[in-house]
C-alpha cells in the first residue's frame, strides 16, 4: 500500500471530524462515537491492530476522561459555591470597579489570569475556571468558551511548571542513541532542554504579544453589538501593553531561569501592570464598551450555567472583594506548591495512583494519580471557600446539585473523544509494521517539504495536540521525530524541537476533548463545532507566524553559522 493512500487513510478520521463539527455543525455527542468507531475500523483493516489493543487503548481512555471529569467538576462546583454565596457579585463588581470596559476584563481575567492558571496546573484547567467565571461576569456562554480556549496558547509550552518541556521534551527524546550522541559533542541533556526552552519563548514573545489583541477582536467582532472589528481596534494600544507585560518577563524567565517559571512570572508581573495601568486609565479607551443586554443574545450563545445579576439569594450579605477572591487566590498558591519540585508535596501527592499494567495482555497501561490532578486542589478550595464565606448546608447542596447534573451531560461525549485519542495514538501497537497514524502523517509532510520544513514543524505539533489535547502528549509523540528531520536537514534541532514545542502549544486551541470539556464548564454541550469555527482562526495566525518566524531565524543561525565557519 503507497504511503500517500497510508497517509489520507490516517487523516481521514481527523477530516471527518472537522467536516461533522463545523462544517455540519452537528454535536460533539453524535460526531465522536462516529469518529471512534471509524478510527477504530481504519485501525483494524489496514493498520491491523487486533480487535484487543483497540478494546485495551479505548480502556486507557477511561482513565484520561476520568481525569479531566474530575476536573470539569470541581472547577464548576467552586464557580457554583461562589454563586450561591455571594462571591460571584462581588467579583463582578470588582471588575467594574478596575474598569467598567469588556475588553480590559478579558485583557485581565482571560489573558493573564488565565494563563497564571496555566503556569500553576495545565492540562486544560485555564479554560476550565476561567470560562465559568467569564458567564458569572456576564459573558456569553459561547464567548467564555471560545475565549478561554485562546489563553491555551502562549502559556501552554511552560504550563504545570514546564512540564511539556520537562516531561514531553525530555521524555519524547530521551533514547540510547541520542544519549550516546549527546555524550560525544560534551552536552548534558539538561542543556538540550535549557535551548529549546530559550528557542521557544523568542518565538512565543514574537507571536504571543498579540493574543490579547486578537481576543478582544474576536470579542468585539463575534460578540458585540455592532460585529465590529473596528471596536477592538480602538483598544490596540492598551492591548500591545498587555501582551509585552506578559511577554517580556516571561521572554528573560524563559532565557535565564528554564522551563518551570516563564508562565507564573510573566503572569504576575503583567497582572501588577495591567491591573495598574486599567485602573489610572493608562492607554485605555476614554468610551467604555460594553455588550448587548443578555435578553438579546441569540439562543447559540447561551449555555445551561445559570448566573442572573444577582446570585446571592442564599447568602444574606455582601462580601468583602478579597474574601470573594480568596478562593481563586488560594487555589493559586496551592497549585503552585504542589507543583514545584522543589517541594515534597508533588511527591507525596503523585505517591498516590491506581491503574493497570499491562491491559488485556498488551503493552498499554493506563493510570490516574487522582491526588496530584488540579481537581483535587480544587475540592479542597472547595471545602475551604465553605468555610470561608460560612455558606448555609442548603446552598452548599443545591451547588453540588448543580454541578452534578452538568458533568453528567460531558461524561459520554469525552468517553468517545477520548477512545478515539488513544486508538490513533496506539495505533503502532499492530500487526503490519506501520507506524503509528501520527508519525506516519509527520513522515510523510517532512519527506515532501525539503528545506521549507520548519515552517511545517510547528503544525505537526499542533497536529499532536489536536489529537491528544496535550502539548506535553504532542511532545512525546513527536520530539525524536523533529529531531530526527532536523538532523537529516542540517538544521539546528534545537530550533525544530522549539517550533514543535510552541505549535503544540497552539493546537490547544482546537484540541476537541479540550473544547468539550470548556464547553461542559458552561453547559454548552452540542455547539462545539461552533467554537471550532472560531477558535481555528487565532490557531492558523499563531501555526503560520511561527512557521515564518522558524524559517527566518533558523535560516539566520544557518548565515551566522557559515561567516564563523568562514572566518
Amino acid at each position: 500500500m503507497s504511503t500517500d493512500l497510508l497517509f489520507f487513510l490516517a487523516l481521514f478520521p481527523i477530516l471527518s471530524a472537522a467536516v461533522m463539527l463545523v462544517g455540519f455543525r452537528l454535536s460533539a455527542r453524535l460526531t465522536m462515537p462516529l469518529i471512534f468507531l471509524l478510527t477504530s475500523a481504519l485501525a483494524f483493516v489496514f493498520w491491523k491492530m487486533s480487535l484487543l489493543t483497540i478494546l485495551a487503548a479505548t480502556i486507557q481512555g477511561f482513565f484520561i476522561t476520568f481525569d479531566i471529569l474530575y476536573i470539569v467538576f470541581a472547577a464548576i462546583l467552586l464557580l457554583n459555591l461562589l454563586k450561591y454565596s455571594g462571591g460571584v457579585d462581588s467579583i463582578r463588581n470588582g471588575f467594574r470597579g478596575i474598569s467598567a470596559d469588556r475588553r480590559v476584563q478579558v485583557i485581565i481575567i482571560v489573558w493573564l489570569f488565565g494563563s497564571f492558571i496555566e503556569g500553576a496546573a495545565g492540562f486544560g484547567t485555564p479554560a476550565a475556571i476561567v470560562a465559568p467565571l467569564l458567564v458569572a461576569l456576564g459573558f456569553p456562554a459561547l464567548a467564555a468558551v471560545v475565549l478561554g480556549m485562546m489563553v491555551q496558547s502562549t502559556a501552554v509550552t511552560f504550563g504545570a511548571v514546564g512540564t511539556p518541556i520537562l516531561v514531553g521534551i525530555r521524555g519524547g527524546l530521551e533514547s540510547p542513541e541520542l544519549n550516546a550522541r549527546l555524550d560525544l559533542l560534551g552536552w548534558e541533556f539538561s542543556e538540550v532542554l535549557l535551548k529549546v526552552t530559550a528557542n521557544a519563548s523568542i518565538v512565543h514573545m514574537l507571536v504571543g504579544t498579540l493574543m490579547p489583541f486578537l481576543m478582544v477582536l474576536m470579542l468585539c467582532r463575534f460578540f458585540g453589538k455592532n460585529r465590529s472589528w473596528r471596536e477592538g481596534v480602538q483598544i490596540f494600544p492598551f492591548a500591545l501593553f498587555a501582551g509585552f507585560s506578559f511577554t517580556l518577563p516571561y521572554l528573560l524567565t524563559g532565557l535565564y531561569l528554564g522551563p518551570e517559571f516563564p508562565s507564573l512570572i510573566g503572569s504576575l508581573v503583567g497582572l501588577a501592570l495591567v491591573v495598574t495601568a486599567a485602573r489610572m486609565g493608562f492607554l485605555v479607551p476614554a468610551q467604555v464598551w460594553e455588550m448587548e443586554a443578555s435578553e438579546r443574545w441569540p439562543a447559540s450563545w447561551k449555555g445551561s450555567l445559570n448566573i442572573p445579576a444577582s446570585d446571592s439569594a442564599m447568602s444574606d450579605r455582601r462580601l468583602p472583594l478579597m474574601k470573594a477572591w480568596s478562593p481563586y487566590i488560594l487555589l493559586a498558591l496551592l497549585l503552585v506548591i504542589s507543583r514545584l519540585p522543589q517541594l515534597p508535596v508533588k511527591g507525596w501527592l503523585t505517591g498516590v495512583s491506581f491503574g493497570l499494567e499491562g491491559i488485556l495482555g498488551t503493552d498499554i497501561s493506563g493510570s490516574s494519580t487522582p491526588l496530584y490532578l488540579p481537581g483535587t486542589i480544587l475540592l479542597i478550595v472547595c471545602l475551604l471557600t465553605c468555610l470561608l464565606h460560612q455558606m448555609k448546608p442548603a446552598a452548599v447542596k443545591l451547588a453540588a446539585k448543580d454541578s452534578s447534573g452538568m458533568i453528567l451531560k460531558a461524561g459520554a461525549v469525552l468517553l468517545f473523544a477520548v477512545a478515539m485519542v488513544r486508538v490513533y495514538i496506539n495505533s503502532g501497537e499492530n500487526d503490519s509494521g506501520l507506524l503509528a497514524m501520527p508519525i506516519l502523517m509527520a513522515e510523510w509532510t517532512a519527506a515532501r517539504v525539503g528545506m521549507i520544513y520548519p515552517f511545517f514543524a510547528p503544525m505537526i505539533g499542533a497536529l499532536g495536540a489536536f489529537i491528544a489535547g496535550s502539548n506535553t502528549v504532542s511532545n512525546l509523540m513527536f520530539s525524536l521525530f523533529q529531531y530526527g528531520v532536523a538532523d537529516n536537514l542540517g538544521m539546528p534541532p534545537t530550533w525544530i524541537l522549539a517550533l514543535q514545542a510552541v505549535g503544540a502549544a497552539a493546537g490547544n486551541m482546537i484540541a476537541i476533548h479540550n473544547v468539550v470539556a470548556a464547553s461542559a464548564t458552561v453547559g454548552l454541550l452540542g455547539r462545539e463545532g461552533s467554537v471550532l469555527r472560531k477558535t481555528v482562526l487565532p490557531t492558523l495566525y499563531y501555526l503560520v507566524f511561527t512557521g515564518l518566524i522558524g524559517i527566518v531565524l533558523i535560516g539566520l543561525v544557518g548565515v551566522v553559522d557559515r561567516f564563523l565557519i568562514n572566518v
